[in-house]
């Protein structure tokens, strides 16, 4: 028999399914995901991209399980929302996971879209944003749910440098599902609504007979202040879509690239109180955070990991409308010491920026490395080294600025000339030594300290610490060696540093061939 459909039937029947997914179902999901306080799949994709340039693919996906009676209930869609569209004009892929369907667990439809939509970002080169709320693998599939999650930590990793790649983190996240958001740049997590952890507090419980909740175990806080796998912790899904929304304004699109160029703001007036920012005393602390606003565009900047490891800072900005990653030691927190936490937290920060082209600008005022039992224990030593490999492999411009200490090892490691930095630039309080001046004094002279008289020793330690600093404690003996470029009042940095960077951007450097370094992880 003749199929006599004809064509206005099809495309109401087109219609139709299409009013299943995006008004009929998408109902459904709203009436169950606000209730927890949460938002849709659609309606977070609508929160990150620009206003009708969401472009949706696999809409009628729809899975081919039979087992468990699910041949019945096969929704389109399949559990996730995947697609393109655009963020301040520039092209962004997304896939949002949809818990509302099988609990956003993923199967291998749609583990198909998920990969789908990456290799796209990859073929385009723009970023992918993966919004993260899902019961994890779908047992009613078996291993071909398993299976997925390892295809996707793969393209993970061949994305890795290559687009920019962000997880956001509005719901559960565990098991399987933690590892691809660990390898991607940058995680958002959201107070109240998200958790992340590779096994649940029953499982905790079962085996090693502690009795964690579920936000002492993987929830913002763990994640963002002890772990550090969160970069940003949000208060609500608003402020998340905000925060990475902003992040993208600073990124290039791929790693062949320049980061976006808008146009120049003034920095915050009041340059002069740079140059009596650091205190007269050595014990006494100052907020970094004043200096980085005193240089960068109009005083903003963006930080990340904010909460972990407080005493490095490291954040994006814009000087003369240009992107640069800051790295910074806080002296407001151990000192800014550089500790394990540290060394890993910017170590990572600055291998992104020279995945993608972004100058780094390096403040420094550190103690050197913490000295400790525990941080021994912990591989200092190993996971310290993060950090000097990270900046000496990196081959982006790169500007320091040394503002005060710069002791031992710490001196060495927070870009200074030996690692490959193009300018370095001092302050004059800068402190360019082994160590500070008191220590080295006792060292230097112990046993002419150890004979005189105890009514006078502290008066000859004095003395001597004095003629130390004033001998070593300055920039100027590594000015005279040409490990400082040039020793500046502290009101000019900004004009300094935005000459320095103006003449890098035509910078190139290579790396000797080779398939991959070994950094030790």
């Amino acid at each position: 028999m003749l199929d006599r459909t004809t064509t206005a039937d099809r495309l109401g029947d087109l219609n139709a399914r299409h009013e299943e997914v995006t008004r009929v179902a998408e109902k459904r999901a709203r009436d169950r995901q606000h209730a927890k306080g949460k938002l849709t799949a659609r309606e977070r994709i609508d929160e990150l991209l620009d206003a009708g340039s969401f472009v949706e693919l696999d809409e009628f996906a729809r899975h081919r399980c039979t087992d468990f009676g699910m041949d019945a209930h096969r929704p389109y869609g399949d559990g996730v929302v995947t697609g393109h569209g655009t963020v301040d004009g520039r092209p962004v892929c997304v896939f949002s996971q949809d818990f509302t369907v099988f609990g956003g667990s993923m199967g291998e439809t749609f583990g198909r879209k998920v990969l789908k939509v990456m290799e796209l970002a990859m073929d385009i080169g723009c970023p992918v944003v993966g919004i993260n709320d899902s019961g994890g693998a779908r047992i009613q599939e078996g291993v071909e749910s398993l299976a997925y999650y390892a295809e996707l930590g793969r393209l993970n990793t061949h994305a890795s440098g290559v687009v920019p790649q962000l997880s956001m983190i509005t719901g559960p996240c565990a098991g399987g599902a933690v590892y691809s958001p660990a390898i991607t740049d940058f995680t958002v997590m959201v107070e109240g609504t998200s958790h992340m952890f590779v096994t649940g507090p029953d499982v905790v419980q079962a085996v090693s007979g502690e009795r964690p909740d579920v936000a002492e175990l993987g929830g913002p806080a763990t994640n963002g202040s002890v772990s550090g796998n969160a970069h940003y912790v949000a208060p609500d899904e608003a402020d998340a879509f905000s925060w990475v929304r902003a992040l993208l304004g600073y990124l290039p699109a791929n790693n062949l690239e320049q980061p976006p160029v808008y146009e120049p703001e003034e920095p915050v007036d009041r340059q002069e109180e740079l140059d009596g920012i650091v205190p007269d005393s050595e014990n006494q602390g100052y907020d970094m955070y004043e200096v980085i606003e005193r240089l960068v565009d109009g005083g903003e900047f963006l930080e990340v990991h904010d909460r972990f490891a407080p005493n490095m800072i490291c954040a994006f900005a814009r000087i003369e409308g240009h992107t640069v990653g800051v790295v910074a030691n806080q002296p407001q927190h151990l000192a800014g010491v550089i500790d394990i936490d540290a060394s890993e937290k910017a170590a990572r920060f600055v291998r992104f920026c020279d995945a993608f082209n972004v100058p780094l600008l390096t403040l420094a005022d550190v103690p050197g490395y913490l000295p400790s039992v525990a941080q021994e224990r912990g591989g200092i030593i190993r996971r310290g080294a993060k950090l000097i490999y990270a900046y000496a492999e990196a081959t982006v411009p790169k500007v320091t600025v040394v503002v005060r200490k710069a002791y031992g090892g710490g001196y060495a490691v927070m870009g200074s000339k030996h690692l490959g930095a193009d300018v370095n630039i001092a302050w004059p309080t800068a402190e360019i030594a082994v160590m500070g001046a008191p220590g080295a004094a006792a060292i230097l002279h112990r046993k002419r300290l150890a004979e005189t008289e105890e009514s006078q020793r502290a008066e000859l330690h004095a003395r001597l610490t004095a003629e130390y600093a004033e001998a070593f404690a300055t920039p100027y003996r590594a000015a005279e060696r040409g490990h400082v470029d040039m020793v500046v009042q502290p009101s000019r940095t900004r004009h300094q540093v935005a000459r320095a960077l103006r003449v890098l951007r035509t910078k190139r450097r290579s790396l000797p061939a080779k398939k991959h370094g070994n950094i030790p992880l």
